[in-house]
């Protein structure tokens, strides 16, 4: 009996064991951001705005203390131009993807493979897109009207962020294919299935990019991104923009994040032509 009850806790802390590990898993977000908005805000007089996202956990503390903080303001001195850095390599696909309102923004997360990046000699996998009104990321000082974020992930847990910048004008290819989603989100409906959707309907427009070492723009601020800003300011239409801001929950209609101090960080930019 004795031998059996013993058998019995091994099996039921193995169990235990099992699903706690189960739920780990579940938890982690492939993007690595914050999923709760409750958690944070990007309003300025707010004790839970930007300037105190580093109090708030202990495992934000980075948005404080850190030194490759994003986003940043670029400008014409803080930049090297070179063509060794090479030009972006993109092997995507369509793939069965949601359309979520994490609350504080609007995401569509791919399910299935999407393809990926190939930056630094590394892979990066395609794992979600959203979008920040007005942008988070400025250039010479100016501020655009929004920005577009493709967060990729390597098999070792590093991120790689595509930003693209938009100013008012036509309407923008991408948002077109899914701004009838968009307008179905509600705050009793945060997610649509979107079925198959091909990352290419996201234009590029340019060879030439900003390349940085920075980090995530939300909680846990965490460091390390590889960030790729496109050089090349698309545009997309005030009813567009007006719609993502419409959809999110209150508070988050703004959802930049202030600059951060570029410190001793250069960044360069791919230029095909350049030395």
């Amino acid at each position: 009996m004795g031998g059996l009850r013993s058998s019995s806790v091994h099996r039921f802390t193995a169990y235990l064991i099992g699903f706690s590990l189960l739920m780990a898993i579940h938890s982690e977000n492939r993007d690595g951001e914050v999923d709760n908005e409750h958690e944070f805000s990007y309003l300025k007089n707010s004790s839970k705005g930007p300037e105190y996202w580093g109090s708030l956990k202990e495992e934000w503390k980075l948005c404080s203390i850190g030194n490759f903080q994003s986003p940043i303001n670029i400008t014409k001195k803080r930049v090297m131009l070179s063509s060794q850095i090479g030009k972006l390599r993109r092997n995507y696909r369509p793939a069965l993807a949601v359309l979520r309102n994490r609350g504080h923004d609007i995401m569509v997360e791919w399910n299935r493979y999407a393809g990926s990046v190939h930056l630094t000699g590394n892979k990066y996998d395609l794992v979600q897109c959203h979008w920040h009104t007005p942008s988070e990321h400025t250039v010479g000082g100016r501020r655009y009207n929004m920005e577009l974020h493709m967060v990729h992930r390597s098999s070792e847990g590093q991120f790689a962020v595509i930003a693209i910048l938009y100013h008012l004008g036509r309407s923008d290819h991408f948002l077109n294919k899914v701004l009838e989603s968009i307008n179905n989100l509600t705050k009793g409906e945060e997610e649509i299935d979107l079925g198959d959707v091909d990352p290419w309907d996201i234009k590029f427009g340019s060879r030439k990019y900003y390349r940085y070492m920075g980090s995530l723009t939300s909680p846990p601020c965490t460091e390390n991104v590889l960030w790729i800003l496109l050089s090349k300011v698309r545009t997309a239409s005030k009813e567009q923009i007006t719609t993502l801001r419409k959809v999110v929950h209150d508070g988050f209609k703004d959802n930049a994040r202030p600059l951060q101090p570029l410190n001793e960080r250069m960044v360069l930019k791919y230029h095909p032509h350049s030395l």
